[in-house]
């Protein structure tokens, strides 16, 4: 009797440590990310989005979600696959110090240094699928065609795209069955046959391979932005074929069996400001005497830009002189340039989880863009529309729906961040994933009782 009862007491811890974290409410999560998704765009009935206006209506949605500082892709997307703010996952810009410590475009998954859902699908003995994310160059999952172009040839995404996907050789299986022989500007950023066929690639692995989980970047809205601010003719079609990107995979679902057992979410990394002014911080430094210039070395100080911000950068944090020096620089600025920007401190820094290594920040006012540059005019006329902004600026959140098993129709979720979409998908999934800063949206993961 004693030894069946401690039989007994060891299969039910067994069974206790290998339950997930959460109820399983969902087989499979598809998470698509809108470069540069704004609310508006499926609150307002006079964008041509019927596929995401349909979603918001029988789905959740949120109308504004708040993002990381800076608000730019390459953090934000490392973000939304970690739950982690960027201090924690170690991609704090859109470029990174290589080994030489020239600023280049970070692919390698290697450089995060949080848990990805990725791999806590895999721990969890699940498939996942990802198409064109930024940073998942050698991820740990199973069908691959991450986010990568040629070194010699930026334009050039299908020769690299094919090198690096996962399993070796994918790349033609998918030209094959899902895209046809492409050419390489089928996979360019410049057109939007570059959505149709990234939908189309997921739309394949969906049918073939039905992953539990599954990531897609569709990046048209967020060139068509930045060309010509939040309301030009390019934004309208670019976001028509992003929609149409995403009826591509709301199909695959249907045809695969899988649609009633699969939520979909659909996000992004930022919303969206129209400039009209271009600052250049660097250049105030350079009239202190100081090189800002990043060759084979850091320089001495620099202003780190982020779109519509700037981070301060000391080589050596404890010169309090060198920084004393710039702050005071600063705070005798003409009142023309003072009102532009806000300095955002070190307190301020953490509670976003920004660069741990900057001193400090620039907030530029809407309008304002920040570039690199040391040399010509402080202040210049720009067009068109940026992102990198401070989280407080309404226009920068960016959207948030969801539909799938349990979710209640018309749902309005308040109080979204970032860092919340990860740990969500990963509870509707029911699996154990460790997101250093966000949680679980509870009106999304709580089964009905």
């Amino acid at each position: 009797m004693k030894t069946n009862f401690i039989k007994r007491l060891l299969l039910l811890n067994m069974i206790v440590l290998t339950m997930p974290a959460f109820s399983q409410t969902s087989k499979h999560v598809i998470l698509i990310s809108i470069d540069g998704f704004r609310p508006d765009f499926y609150l307002d009935k006079s964008w041509p989005a019927p596929n995401l206006q349909s979603m918001m209506r029988n789905g959740a949605h949120s109308k504004g979600v708040r993002g990381i500082f800076p608000s730019v892709t390459y953090p934000s997307h490392t973000t939304l696959i970690t739950g982690a703010f960027p201090a924690h996952h170690g991609i704090t810009y859109n470029t990174m110090p290589n080994d030489k410590l020239v600023y280049e475009w970070t692919t390698d998954s290697r450089k995060i240094k949080s848990e990805t859902l990725w791999q806590a699908v895999r721990k969890a003995g699940m498939k996942s699928a990802s198409i064109s994310w930024p940073i998942s160059v050698g991820a740990e999952i199973d069908y691959n065609l991450p986010e990568i172009w040629s070194a010699t040839n930026m334009s050039d995404r299908k020769s690299a795209i094919a090198e690096f996907a996962t399993p070796k050789g994918f790349f033609s299986e998918i030209e094959e069955y899902a895209i046809g022989k492409a050419e390489v500007n089928d996979l360019n950023l410049q057109y939007l046959t570059m959505d149709e066929n990234s939908s189309r690639m997921a739309a394949y692995i969906i049918r073939k391979y039905k992953p539990e989980f599954l990531s897609i970047h569709i990046v048209g809205v967020d060139g068509a932005q930045h060309k010509e601010g939040r309301s030009g003719e390019g934004v309208f079609k670019a976001l028509a074929s992003a929609d149409h990107a995403v009826a591509n995979i709301l199909d695959a679902l249907i045809k695969a069996g899988i649609k009633d057992s699969t939520t979909v979410i659909v996000t992004g990394d930022h919303g969206f400001v129209d400039i009209n002014k271009v600052l250049a911080p660097n250049v105030w430094l350079k009239e202190l005497g100081i090189d800002s210039k990043v060759d084979t070395q850091e320089p001495v100080a620099k202003f780190q830009a982020a779109g519509g911000a700037a981070f301060f950068h000391l080589k050596d944090k404890n010169d309090v002189k060198l920084l004393a020096k710039v702050r005071k620089k600063l705070t005798e600025l003409p009142d023309g340039y003072k009102s532009l920007f806000r300095i955002v401190e070190r307190a301020e820094l953490n509670k976003f989880g920004a660069d741990p290594h900057a001193s400090f920040a620039l907030a530029p006012v809407k309008g304002v863009y920040i570039q690199d540059k040391d040399s010509g005019p402080v202040l210049g006329p720009t067009k068109g529309g940026a992102h990198g902004y401070f989280p407080d600026i309404p226009e920068i959140q960016t959207g948030f729906i969801a539909i799938g098993p349990g979710i209640e129709k018309g749902l309005l979720i308040e109080g979204i961040g970032l860092e919340d979409v990860a740990p969500t998908a990963a509870a509707l999934l029911g699996i154990k994933f460790n997101a250093p800063d966000g949680k679980a949206i509870k009106a999304l993961t709580t089964p009905a009782r």
